[in-house]
C-alpha cells in the first residue's frame, strides 16, 4: 500500500460529508472495497484512483502523497456556469493586486 493513501482517501470522503457506501456507488465499486482501500488492505488501480480524485475533486498526486498541497483551501467551482466562473476569476485576481 502507498504510505498514507488510505488516510487520505478517508480524509477527502469525510470532508465531503460521503459515506463508503456513496463513494462506492459513485465510482462502481462496493463498499468493502473502499473500506479495505482506507485501512490500507488493498490499492485502488489507476483508474479508480482518477475516479476518486474527480470525485473528490483533488489531484491523483495529492492522493498519493506527491502533492501536499492542502485540498481544505480549494474550491469546488464544478457547479458555475463559464460566466459565473470567468467573474470568479476576475474577483480573484483583484484581490492580488
Amino acid at each position: 500500500m502507498i504510505n498514507g493513501l488510505g488516510q487520505r482517501l478517508q480524509e477527502q470522503r469525510i470532508l465531503r460529508s460521503l459515506s463508503q457506501k456513496e463513494v462506492a456507488s459513485s465510482i462502481g465499486v462496493s463498499a468493502s472495497v473502499i473500506s479495505n482501500y482506507e485501512i490500507g488492505e488493498r490499492t485502488p488501480s489507476i483508474d479508480i484512483l482518477i475516479s476518486l480524485a474527480h470525485l473528490y475533486h483533488c489531484s491523483a498526486d495529492y492522493l498519493l502523497g506527491i502533492d501536499k498541497a492542502d485540498t481544505a483551501r480549494l474550491l469546488d467551482v464544478s457547479m458555475l456556469d463559464d460566466k459565473q466562473y470567468q467573474l470568479l476569476q476576475a474577483f480573484l485576481l483583484s484581490l492580488q493586486k
